[in-house]
Formats: structure tokens, sequence, C-alpha cells
């Protein structure tokens, strides 16, 4: 719908109200958001905050007529806009707002600057994502199919890679569904295309329950890193735990204990935004800090295992008398490889934005904090599956082992067509000796001189 029908209809709304006894009003208008009632000169009209994301609904939001019949603008002396200026700001959570003022801590154009790099990071990560996606589900198949691969080391990294499977879909699954919901520009009038579209982003429960799934997985996934790093640094260092393996302690502290951790955040969240719409901003609250402690715990142990893998690595390079040169390579080899691993690289992704500095540094954080998380699991997935030498070994045993089979295959197939073609080809050239002799092949290898014919 144009500016025009929604404003008609806004003016339509308020024609059975009665303002004969003033000399002047404020006529009925839209400001893009709410419709605003004819207000008599000189006072104030006021309507509950909308219903959206990141606003509190129980707040009231203003908006002055001047004595001259006007809707005022942003300055008492601003009267170049007829539907006036709203000041939006009040309505917005105490979060949305620490986050608005760091946002327009400089001027508008930076303000805007940002949010351009914001978008510019939302598609990178959607390509990183989805590559990450296809990786994982390739390297489950693999470690799913042959049973070479079956082992303890190889069973911890197939319940990461479902926890990140299920992460990164749902991750997709909302960013596609909010470029969808949201496709208008903003500060325009949404087309009735737009404004009629239906999904997770605009649907009460569905959405909430989106992210509850969302802060599951991401917490699973982060519980099973800690298993590898816990595992992989027993396997190293305390030899005493070499030959055991316990899969049912592993299986409920990376699945059971997300789901308290989950349970507690998502009462703790639902009980403070009340009726606001999908938690909007939930991770600037608090009570995020029920989820986001726990993970930071784990990198910090993860962090402290990879030094003692370090250690306990340098110390037996040194011992087989290795040049220091080889030992500093291979140890930093090591720690590249394990990093994203053990969820080491998030730790940016938790560090809080530099909203209130310059663009540069705004856009390097958003580009490198974001590019290492979405194509983590891409990382991942080649340093564990494709680039491993068990996984290889075995892939190759197969593609050599189908190449085999296929070419021994054409091979018979080849050689009795060519046998076909020669018996067919030696035949004599008299038709009824033809007959005979064609006869005599198909019922044995006998003379055509001596056998029986049919």
């Amino acid at each position: 719908m144009t500016y025009s029908i929604v404003l008609q209809a806004c003016v339509d709304s308020y024609r059975h109200l009665n303002l004969s006894s003033h000399e002047r009003w404020c006529n009925a208008t839209w400001d893009l958001v709410l419709c605003w009632p004819p207000t008599p000169a000189g006072e104030s009209a006021k309507l509950p905050c909308p219903n959206v994301k990141g606003v509190d609904p129980s707040k009231y939001v203003y908006k002055g007529c001047d004595v001259s019949g006007r809707w005022i603008g942003k300055h008492a002396d601003d009267f170049s806009l007829p539907q006036g200026w709203t000041n939006y700001t009040v309505c917005f959570t105490k979060a949305i707002q620490e986050i608005m003022k760091e946002l327009y801590k400089q001027s508008d154009e930076d303000a805007q600057t940002k949010i351009d790099i914001a978008l510019g990071t939302r598609i990178m990560e959607i390509i990183g994502l989805s590559l990450s996606l296809a990786s994982l589900c390739v390297s489950l198949a693999i470690f799913f199919y042959f049973r070479s691969l079956k082992n303890n080391r190889t069973r911890i990294h197939r319940n990461l890679f479902v926890a990140m499977v299920i992460q990164v879909m749902i991750r997709l699954v909302l960013y596609i569904d909010q470029a969808v919901i949201r496709g208008h520009i903003v500060g325009q009038a949404p087309s009735s295309s737009n404004a009629s579209r239906q999904g997770i982003d605009n649907t009460p429960i569905l959405c909430e329950a989106s992210y509850v799934l969302l802060e599951y997985a991401r917490t699973a996934m982060f519980m099973w890193m800690f298993i590898e790093g816990l595992y992989l640094h027993n396997k190293i260092t305390v030899t005493v735990f070499q030959h055991r393996f316990y899969y049912s302690v592993y299986h409920a502290v990376g699945w059971g204990v997300p789901i308290l951790m989950t349970a507690a955040w998502a009462t703790a969240t639902g009980m403070h935004y009340g009726n606001s719409r999908c938690w909007w901003g939930y991770n600037f609250t608090g009570y995020f800090w029920i989820l986001e402690g726990p993970r930071l715990s784990v990198i910090s142990m993860n962090m402290i295992f990879l030094l003692n893998i370090i250690r306990v690595l340098v110390t037996k390079l040194r011992q087989s008398n290795s040049s220091e040169a080889l030992q500093v390579r291979k140890a930093v080899k090591a720690a590249i490889v394990l990093l994203p691993l053990l969820g080491i690289t998030n730790v940016l992704n938790m560090i809080p934005g530099p909203l209130g500095r310059s663009a540069v540094e705004f856009g390097l954080w958003s580009y490198a904090t974001h590019f290492l998380t979405s194509f983590q699991g891409f990382f991942i997935a080649l340093l564990y599956c494709f680039l491993n030498g068990e996984v290889r070994a075995a892939v190759r045993k197969y593609v050599d082992n189908y190449l085999l089979h296929r070419s021994a295959g054409v091979r018979r197939g080849s050689g009795l067509s060519s046998v076909f073609l020669t018996t067919v080809t030696d035949l004599p050239r008299d038709p009824h000796a033809r007959s005979r002799n064609l006869c005599a092949c198909l019922r044995g290898n006998q003379s055509p001189t001596h056998g029986s014919y049919l």
C-alpha cells in the first residue's frame, strides 16, 4: 500500500471525533509507524508503543501539536514534514537504547556506514554458513559410512558435527526468513506483498522457539568442543586414561547439560520480556550470561588444554633432537589446527562490538568475527575430515575398488563383444553353411561338420 492510501485510511478512522469546540487542531496523520488522532492545538497526543521487536509495548510515545495547528518536527520551529516527527527512542528497551546511543555517537553518516557494514557481513555469513553446512554434511556421511573410521575420536567428531549442523541450519533459516520478511526499504511504507508476508520473524512462539533451539544447539556445540579438548588432552598428557572412554558421560555432558542451561535461560528471558515480540536483543541482556558464561569457561578450559598440549609436544620434539625451527613450526601448526576445533576462535564473538568507534575499526571487528564463526564448520571439516590421512586413505581405497570393479566389468563386456563380432565376421559366405555354423556355435564348441544341427 502507498503512503497516501494508508494516510487516508488513518484519517477516515477518526472521522467520528468532534473537534468543533476547538478553533485549531492537528489533523489525523500517519508517521509510517502509528496512526495519530486529530489533536487540539497546543496539546500532545499519546499512544502505546508499537508491538515490534526491540520495543517495550508497555511504554507510551508522545507527539506534539503546535499552537498553530501543525505537527511539531524535531525542533519546536520545525514544520518541514506534514506528519511532524515522533521520538520513538523512548519505546526501545534499555539494551537497544544503549546500542543506538553508541551507534550514533559520532554522526548519522558514520552510523549509516556501520549499518552497511553489518549488511555486508550478513551476506558473508550466509555464504560461510552454506559452505560449512555442505562440508559438515559430507563429513558426517564419510564418518558414518566407512567402518574403518569408527573409533573413539571420530565418535566425538560426529557428535560435534551434528551439533554444528543443527546450529548452522537454524541460523541459515532465520537469516533467509529475515531477508524475505524485511525485504522492504526501511523508512518507506511497506508494500502490500511485504505487509502480508508471514514467516518465523513475525510469528509469535515460533520465533522464540527457533531462538531457543538455536541457543541449545550452540551450547551443545561448545560442550562437545570441551569434550574434544578434554579427550585430546587426556590422550596426550594423561596416559592412565589412555584406554578408557567415558562415552556415556560425554554424551550426557554434550547433550544433557545444554538442555538444563537452555531451559534456565529461556525461562528467565521469557519472564523478562513478557509480551515483547521474539525477544529481540536478548543477547544484550544480563540473562544471556546464563549461557554465555559457561561457553566462555569452555573456551578458557580449552585454551589451558591447548597450551598444555603444545608444551608436551615441544618436550617430545626436543627429546627427538629435532631442530629448533622444526619444533616451532610443528608447535605453531598444532596450535592453528586445534584453534577451530576447540572453539577458541569464538572468543572474538563474545567481545562487545566497537559501535562507538570509527567505521574502520567496527568493520575489521565485524568481518573478522563473523568470518571465523560462519566458516568454522568448513575449517573443522577440512582439517579433521578432508585433509585427514585416515579419511583420505579410506576414501582412496573405496574409489580404487570402485574403479577396479568398473573397469573389470567393462573388460569382460568388451571381450564378449569382440568374440561375438569375430565369430560373426569369420562365418562362411554360403548362407546354408553360415546357418549351420552359427547353430553349432550356439549349441557348443562342436565342429561344424561333425555336430548335430537344429
